[in-house]
């Protein structure tokens, strides 16, 4: 495994991390019971991952005690990060609709507090803004509160995580000129570089760490997802349309040259193109069980994507139809 340093800080994170929203949401096709999710937390740190990123609504807190529980004899040996920013205390988690969102100074140490006691530690490596809007970006009191928590020990340093589609582009790029962001988490795979790129470009200039989640597709990179595949209304993945799938289906068979000549399948060649990134700390695959996790580490192993192959990808990308970005109102 390796691992890179996160952003400005002097923080190692495994370049493949644990998601951990699968352990506690049956968002994926699969309810994970909490003895077999203990079990892939165990298997991930035995297997060198020592990066675990969650966030308090995911299962209202069952995602951070199953890590507290599992490694709270090892705080020190590993890095969490969780986030913040839903109020889910009085309502019910129905599908994916949208939570309602506070940042205030108040319900801010409220949220610290209950992750604190949840994760059974002092203190977080990294907290969190989930899914912020640009108006919360451009709020000096969201982040003075964040800065206090740094000052006074409670959090080592802190990320935004864009959401909750891809797109929010002026989200991430004005965050990251904040003094003590250390990481911008986004969507982003070999066929969804867009705004990653941009992101990157600039992340790479501030020093800060990219943190990619759904690298997979949605199971377009894995095979999981094929033309034929019925999709539950209540799993993540059924956002993805049938025109969508078709799409993205064509695209991997313009890829497959390129996996081929490096002897690699188009699941190793999409996880080694994120990781060949200039500006990547971590990875966060979505993974249900602890075969998936072997399989993930098994992929950081060997060499990178050769220069000449990410510009054909580069190239590749670019001939692609744009597609239309998600935004807050504020970006326009």
């Amino acid at each position: 495994m390796n691992y890179n340093k996160l952003g400005k800080t002097d923080i190692k994170v495994s370049e493949l991390g644990f998601g951990a929203w699968s352990i506690a949401l049956d968002w994926w096709g699969k309810k994970i019971e909490e003895d077999e999710a203990k079990r892939m937390l165990k298997k991930a740190y035995d297997v060198g991952i020592n990066f675990f990123e969650t966030g308090d609504m995911y299962g209202k807190g069952k995602s951070e005690k199953l890590i507290g529980e599992v490694f709270k004899d090892m705080r020190e040996e590993i890095v969490i990060s969780t986030k913040y920013g839903y109020d889910f205390s009085k309502v019910e988690q129905i599908g994916h609709s949208e939570l309602p969102q506070k940042f205030d100074e108040d319900f801010t140490r409220k949220a610290l507090r209950g992750s604190l006691e949840r994760l059974q530690t002092n203190y977080l490596d990294m907290y969190g803004l989930h899914n912020p809007k640009l108006n919360h970006i451009r709020d000096d009191s969201i982040f003075n509160v964040l800065d206090s928590f740094i000052q006074d020990n409670s959090i080592r340093t802190y990320q935004v995580a864009l959401g909750p589609a891809i797109g929010w582009t002026q989200e991430g790029i004005e965050a990251m000129d904040r003094k003590n962001i250390s990481a911008v988490q986004t969507v982003y795979n070999i066929l969804e570089q867009t705004p990653g790129n941009e992101l990157f470009k600039k992340a790479e200039e501030k020093d800060v760490g990219i943190l990619v989640r759904v690298p997979e597709a949605s199971g377009i990179l894995t095979g999981k997802v094929n033309a034929d595949t019925k999709i539950d209304e209540n799993d993540h993945r059924s956002v993805r349309k049938r025109e969508w799938i078709k799409a993205s289906l064509e695209k991997v068979e313009q890829l497959r040259p390129i996996a081929d000549r490096n002897g690699l399948t188009i699941t190793e060649l999409s996880m080694k193109f994120i990781m060949t990134k200039k500006g990547f700390a971590s990875v966060f695959p979505t993974v249900v069980s602890e075969e998936e996790i072997i399989n993930y580490v098994d992929m950081t192993k060997g060499e990178y994507i050769p220069a000449s192959d990410m510009k054909e990808i580069d190239d590749l990308y670019n001939t692609w139809p744009a597609y239309e970005l998600k935004a807050t109102t504020q970006a326009s």
